[in-house]
C-alpha cells in the first residue's frame, strides 16, 4: 500500500495539470518561466514595475520592432498604447474582440511623416507566415494585485 504523502503528490494540481501543460507548450516552442517568486523593476524577473502590470511592455516593444523594422518608433509606441489601453469599462466580449482583431490583423496607427502629411500604418503583432519570428512564452504563477 502506498503512503499518503506519495499518493498526494501523484494527484496534485502540479503533477496532473501544470507539468503536462508546461511540457506541451515547450514542445510547441514556448519558453516557460515560473514567476512564483517574481522580482519587480527593470532588472526583475519579467521587467514589470509593479505586481499590477500584466503586459510585458519591454518584450512587446522589442517584438514589435523586430516584426516591423521599417516602421518609425512613433508607430510602435502608438501600437503599444492601442493594445494595452484600459478596456475594463467595456463589455468583456467587445474588449476581447478588439484585442483579438489587433492580434490577428495588426494595429492601425496614424503617424506624421517628415513632410507633415499623415499616413496610416499597420503594426504587425504576430507573424503568421514565419512562426519562429514570434516570441511565445508561458508564465506560471503570474500574480496580479
Amino acid at each position: 500500500m502506498k503512503s499518503m504523502s506519495h499518493v498526494a503528490v501523484e494527484y496534485s494540481e502540479s503533477t496532473l495539470v501544470e507539468q503536462p501543460a508546461i511540457e506541451l507548450f515547450q514542445s510547441l516552442d514556448y519558453e516557460h518561466q515560473n514567476c512564483f517568486n517574481e522580482k519587480f523593476g527593470e532588472t526583475g524577473t519579467l521587467g514589470k514595475e509593479t505586481p499590477s502590470d500584466v503586459v510585458l511592455v519591454s518584450r512587446l516593444k522589442s517584438a514589435l520592432c523586430r516584426l516591423n523594422p521599417d516602421l518609425p518608433e512613433e508607430a510602435i509606441a502608438l501600437a503599444i498604447d492601442g493594445l494595452t489601453r484600459d478596456r475594463s469599462s467595456l463589455n468583456p466580449v467587445i474588449a476581447n474582440r478588439e484585442v483579438y482583431r489587433m492580434l490577428k490583423e495588426g494595429i492601425r496607427v496614424q503617424i506624421r511623416k517628415e513632410d507633415g502629411s499623415e499616413e496610416v500604418e499597420t503594426v504587425k503583432v504576430i507573424d503568421f507566415e514565419h512562426r519562429r519570428q514570434n516570441e511565445w512564452r508561458r508564465i506560471l504563477k503570474l500574480y496580479r494585485i
